[in-house]
């Protein structure tokens, strides 16, 4: 795949590129621009990012970088077995617990909530630095949810980390979990306190807090681009719905706020 030729290599973690020592001169610099172009588009262009990991994976399968790269593109495409797998292999060859979450999250997403549970409680979270425990405690308040179990979710993210006054890069997405769980049963008028808790410490925009107070206040968003193409044609909406009988309904995605985000 293309690569552009601004993309030196150099631009990956100084780890990383410690990692990549380990291979010959012209073979790392080829796996350091493909896991440049991972990062670039893992967010933009999950596909595409996959894609890109592959090559690196065909390269480097033996470097833990990789594989942890590997795994986050695969994660990022809902490929959770295949995500699952490279973690479980970049965690062997690291030895570290830093994938713990994003493991026991990929057990969700493969339909196994009692799994991701069971590790929340394993030692390894234990270990984990205050980041990867807060994201430890979405996933197991996710993995309630999944079950049906929407109380105790709740007061699985009830924690400290909740009530503190400061603000840190897990906070706005800990406050919006809990707020979609205090709405899910009901309990409205706490749900709209904690979103706008949620959109305070949101400076990166990583919810959709500030949509949702709307919605609570009953505020309705209009698609101007759509209007007009419905003005233009009026047979599109039929013709959107024989789209959708061709293509099929897409899979209801899972809450993005309730897992962790790949790094």
């Amino acid at each position: 795949m293309p690569i552009p030729e601004d993309v030196t290599g150099d631009e990956i973690d100084k780890d990383v590129r410690q990692e990549l020592m380990s291979l010959p001169k012209t073979l790392a610099e080829d796996v350091a621009r493909n896991l440049v172009m991972v990062a670039r588009l893992i967010d933009e262009d999950p596909e595409e990012a996959y894609a890109y990991s592959r090559i690196a994976l065909r390269l480097a399968s033996r470097v833990a970088a990789v594989r942890e790269a590997a795994g986050f593109a695969a994660y990022a495409t809902q490929k959770y077995s295949e995500a699952l797998a490279e973690f479980r292999a970049a965690r062997r060859m690291t030895g570290s617990v830093e994938l713990w979450p994003v493991m026991a999250d990929c057990e969700r997403g493969l339909g196994r909530p009692e799994k991701a549970l069971a590790m929340a409680g394993e030692p390894e979270v234990q270990k984990l630095d205050k980041a990867g425990q807060v994201e430890m405690r979405l996933v197991a308040a996710g993995a309630r949810r999944d079950m049906g179990q929407i109380d105790a979710a709740i007061v699985t993210l009830q924690s400290s980390e909740l009530a503190s006054h400061s603000v840190q890069p897990w906070t706005a997405r800990l406050r919006y979990a809990y707020a979609d769980a205090l709405l899910e049963v009901g309990r409205e008028d706490e749900a709209r306190e904690w979103f706008g808790k949620a959109l305070e410490a949101d400076k990166d925009g990583s919810t959709d807090a500030s949509d949702r107070l709307a919605e609570l206040d009953g505020v309705e968003f209009v698609d101007v681009l759509d209007e007009e193409a419905d003005t233009a044609d009026p047979s599109g909406t039929a013709h959107a719905a024989e789209a959708d009988d061709e293509t099929g309904s897409a899979p209801e995605g899972r809450d993005e706020q309730d897992r962790p985000a790949a790094n």
